[in-house]
């Protein structure tokens, strides 16, 4: 089976793109996978106000800019006392941003938890898988990850299948994992594990 990792990105190529204080940006054809900063703010504002993107989402959908702010600088604190990595995803050529994908480090040692989302207007064009091809390779070439999870609420249907599409496997549902916007949520947990062992 054809997989993300085939062909794997070197080590090499990782650290030819580590810059911004460390922050490891990245590209593939279509984008540029960086930091985001506060010229990006009403980007992700426009990306979270739209009720079909946040429908998925712990997050509930955006009414102010200045809730844009606060996710920039969440990240960024987040990167800085590593309790994870955010990156922009962001198209070429102009650099705007049109969404974002990243890890929560895990608990457990050399695990983390992938996340992702995209403005509506470029869903199924293939640019998800791109993004999380990246930063998947990157998990496990520069950070030794074994494993990779991802929680998906269970009527997310064009998340699995992206999460299917790139390797991953269903380990089952857990019941009212999730609890936002006023209720619980049963999340369908997947994993997938480092194919270079």
């Amino acid at each position: 089976m054809h997989h993300f990792y085939d062909p794997f990105p070197t080590v090499e190529h990782y650290e030819s793109v580590l810059s911004h204080e460390n922050f490891p940006n990245l590209e593939t054809p279509r984008l540029w996978l960086r930091q985001a900063t506060a010229a990006d703010a009403e980007a992700i504002f426009l990306l979270f106000s739209d009720p079909q993107v946040t429908q998925f989402h712990d997050l509930d959908t955006f009414t102010h800019l200045d809730q844009a702010q606060a996710v920039i600088e969440r990240r960024k604190m987040g990167f800085e006392s590593d309790r994870g990595i955010r990156w922009a995803i962001a198209l070429k050529p102009h650099n705007t941003l049109i969404g974002s994908c990243g890890f929560t480090w895990g608990r457990a040692a050399h695990q983390a938890e992938v996340g992702y989302e995209l403005a509506r207007e470029f869903w199924r064009q293939g640019i998800m898988t791109e993004a999380l091809s990246a930063i998947l390779g990157y998990g496990f070439e520069m950070k030794n990850l074994h494993c990779i999870l991802a929680e998906v609420m269970v009527d997310n249907l064009a998340s699995k299948q992206l999460l299917k599409k790139l390797g991953f496997q269903s380990q089952g549902v857990l019941k009212e994992r999730g609890f936002w916007k006023g209720k619980h949520h049963d999340l369908e947990q997947f994993v997938l594990s480092n194919p270079k062992p």
